[in-house]
């Protein structure tokens, strides 16, 4: 059979099957079916109990609550905002960069001034005297004997050195000054856990207070409505309880961390929905990047923004061990 034939034939037979597979497709109507699947059993799952209608001609209003295996499900807001500015070194770690500078300093190979550097210029007369000043630095850790002989030397070449610098130099050197910012800012001093402005080299991260006497800290959460994913739950939560003047950015549709708790006996009694018996919190990670918390005081009567190790001091401590591992050390 040639190769031509051999094409036809395959292709005839690709279109059989695809209709035959066209003829046998049914159409069903449309089903939502929440399920827990087991892949050590090859049988059947049996569906999770669920407050979504199974029937798509249920109609389900949009502000009710997912609820499933008598557990609320909520979604909660871990907003962040990274450090500005670089930390503070540890002590271990000043000495060991201090190490390796002096390290690469005394291998490094001759530096050619001439090649660098045009002959009598201001850019050559300003490294002299930056090296005149390294060297008698370096002296004055040697030996008393060795300090005094070179000291001198040194000495003698930085006063030369400093008779050749003109006024150009010192102007330039104005110029060139760098003003550095302080790392303690007034919110730091005034202890102001409402302001961004604190705390620049660690993580803050965004706490709100309910209004009520016991687990009033938290971070901001709220109920999942049926057909509402995590991140449209947990972006709504946060333009009703702390405003829409926050330019958050969510990292990703997947949650970074699961909370679970039930709830106490008399607040199921006094619920309306006393099937319900607690909830499951799905916490959703972000970053601000401008704006402020604007508290709606009805929901949210206080916001703060504090660092891993402060927040110990708001929330419970059965509430910080189920979020701890989600924060920054840092």
């Amino acid at each position: 059979m040639s190769s031509i034939l051999r094409t036809q034939v395959l292709r005839t037979a690709v279109r059989s099957l695809a209709t035959a597979t066209r003829s046998q497709i049914q159409v069903t109507p449309a089903r939502l079916t929440v399920a827990a699947r087991s892949y050590t059993s090859a049988t059947t799952p049996e569906p999770l109990k669920s407050n979504i209608s199974s029937t798509s001609s249920a109609v389900v209003s949009s502000t009710k609550d997912l609820i499933i295996n008598s557990q609320r499900i909520v979604a909660g807001a871990v907003v962040s905002r990274q450090p500005l500015i670089l930390r503070d070194l540890t002590p271990f770690e000043k000495e060991y960069f201090l190490y390796q500078k002096n390290l690469e300093r005394d291998h490094a190979a001759a530096f050619g001034a001439d090649f660098y550097f045009k002959k009598g210029s201001v850019a050559e007369r300003r490294w002299k005297q930056q090296e005149a000043e390294r060297q008698a630095a370096a002296a004055s850790g040697a030996s008393s004997t060795s300090t005094g002989a070179k000291g001198s030397k040194s000495s003698k070449g930085a006063e030369a050195v400093q008779d050749e610098v003109t006024e150009e130099d010192r102007v330039a050197a104005l110029e060139a000054k760098i003003q550095f910012n302080d790392r303690i800012t007034d919110a730091d001093r005034k202890n102001d856990v409402r302001s961004l402005e604190r705390a620049l080299a660690r993580t803050l991260y965004l706490i709100v207070k309910k209004p009520r006497d016991q687990h009033a800290w938290q971070f901001p959460q709220g109920g999942v409505r049926v057909c509402e994913n995590l991140q449209e739950a947990t972006g709504r939560e946060l333009s009703e309880e702390c405003g829409s003047n926050m330019d958050l950015w969510f990292v990703g549709r997947v949650p970074v961390g699961h909370y679970q708790y039930n709830f106490s006996k008399d607040f199921v009694a006094k619920s309306s929905n006393t099937a319900v018996k607690g909830a499951k919190v799905f916490f959703m990670k972000a970053h601000i990047f401008a704006g402020q918390v604007q508290v709606d005081n009805k929901e949210v009567v206080d916001f703060a923004w504090v660092t891993k190790q402060e927040m110990k001091d708001y929330v419970t401590p059965e509430y910080y061990d189920a979020v701890k591992d989600m924060l920054s050390d840092f």
